[in-house]
C-alpha cells in the first residue's frame, strides 16, 4: 500500500510541474518561453520610435557567460533611448535546452525587446530543434521605422558545407522586397570572411549584398572581437562584435540614408 501511494504521488508530481528534464537533449520548454522571436517582435512593434532614428545594442556569444549576461542586462538598462537588443548567435554552448532557458531568464530582464540569430554552437546536438522551439525560424526578417533587418543562418560548417547554408536565394528575395524600406541591415553569426562560412557560397552571398544599394552594413559575431571594414573592396561594410565574455558591446544608431554611428560600451570590469 505504501509503495502504491509513493508511486501515485510521484506521478502527480511529475505530471503537475512538467519541469523534470528526462534528457539534456529534449526540446520541451514551457509555453511562455516558446516562440520568443514572435513575442519580442510584437513587443517591439507596439512601442515604435518617435522618428526614423533607430538605436540598438549588438553583442555576440552569450554561451556560458551567465554572470556576464546579468551585468550586460544591467548596463543596457541604464542606456537611454535603446529600441532593442540584437544577440549575434551562440546563445548556448552545447545546444542544450537548459542553456537557452538560463540565458533567456537573464535577457528577459532587459527593459527593451531582444532578438537573436542562430550560432554554430546553437546547432550542436539537438540545438537546432531547441532554438526553433524557443525562438522560432532560423531565417527571418522584420522592419522597424523604415529599416529592414534580415537575420539568417550562416553556419555553413555545421551543415557539412552543403552549399545550402546560408540560403542565398532567400536572402536575395528579402533584399529585393523594398516595400516600406529605406535601408537594410543584414545580421548573421558567422561572417563570410570566416573559415566556418561555406566557401562555395561566399561569391553569391557577397554579390547579393553588393547589389543592395540600401544596405547599411552586415553584422556578425563568432570571432569574439570587434572588427569593421570592407574586406571585399566592394563598398559593403562588415562589422563583427564582442562576445559577452569581453564585457563590451556596441550601440549602433542608424538614420537617414545609410547613415550610422558606432559606440562601444565597456561595463563590469574590475580595474
Amino acid at each position: 500500500m505504501l509503495r502504491t501511494s509513493c508511486f501515485a504521488g510521484m506521478v502527480l508530481l511529475l505530471g503537475g510541474c512538467q519541469l523534470v528534464e528526462f534528457s539534456p537533449n529534449q526540446a520541451y520548454v514551457p509555453t511562455q518561453e516558446r516562440g520568443l522571436t514572435r513575442q519580442q517582435l510584437t513587443r517591439l512593434q507596439t512601442a515604435p520610435a518617435p522618428d526614423d532614428t533607430i538605436r540598438f545594442v549588438f553583442v555576440g556569444d552569450t554561451q556560458r557567460f551567465y554572470d556576464e549576461t546579468e551585468a550586460f542586462v544591467a548596463s543596457v538598462n541604464q542606456q537611454p533611448g535603446i529600441d532593442f537588443v540584437l544577440i549575434g548567435g551562440d546563445i548556448s554552448d552545447f545546444g542544450l535546452t537548459r542553456e537557452f532557458r538560463w540565458v533567456h531568464q537573464r535577457l528577459r530582464l532587459l527593459s527593451v525587446p531582444y532578438l537573436t540569430v542562430i550560432g554554430n554552437h546553437d546547432l550542436v546536438g539537438n540545438g537546432r530543434a531547441v532554438y526553433q522551439e524557443v525562438y522560432g525560424p532560423l531565417n527571418y526578417t522584420f522592419r522597424y521605422q523604415g529599416t529592414q533587418f534580415i537575420c539568417l543562418d550562416t553556419n555553413g560548417r555545421e551543415y557539412g558545407f552543403n552549399h545550402k547554408v546560408p540560403d542565398v536565394a532567400w536572402l536575395q528575395q528579402q533584399l529585393t522586397d523594398t516595400a516600406g524600406t529605406r535601408q537594410t541591415v543584414v545580421v548573421s553569426h558567422v561572417p563570410p570572411q570566416d573559415e566556418d562560412f561555406d566557401p562555395a557560397v561566399v561569391p553569391a552571398y557577397t554579390a547579393a549584398l553588393r547589389g543592395c544599394n540600401r544596405l547599411v552594413f552586415h553584422l556578425g559575431a563568432h570571432i569574439h572581437r570587434f572588427t569593421v571594414g570592407q574586406p571585399y573592396q566592394d563598398g559593403v561594410t562588415y562589422l563583427t562584435t564582442y562576445s559577452l565574455q569581453k564585457k563590451r558591446y556596441h550601440i549602433l544608431t542608424v538614420w537617414g540614408q545609410r547613415k550610422y554611428r558606432l559606440q562601444t560600451v565597456t561595463y563590469g570590469l574590475d580595474w
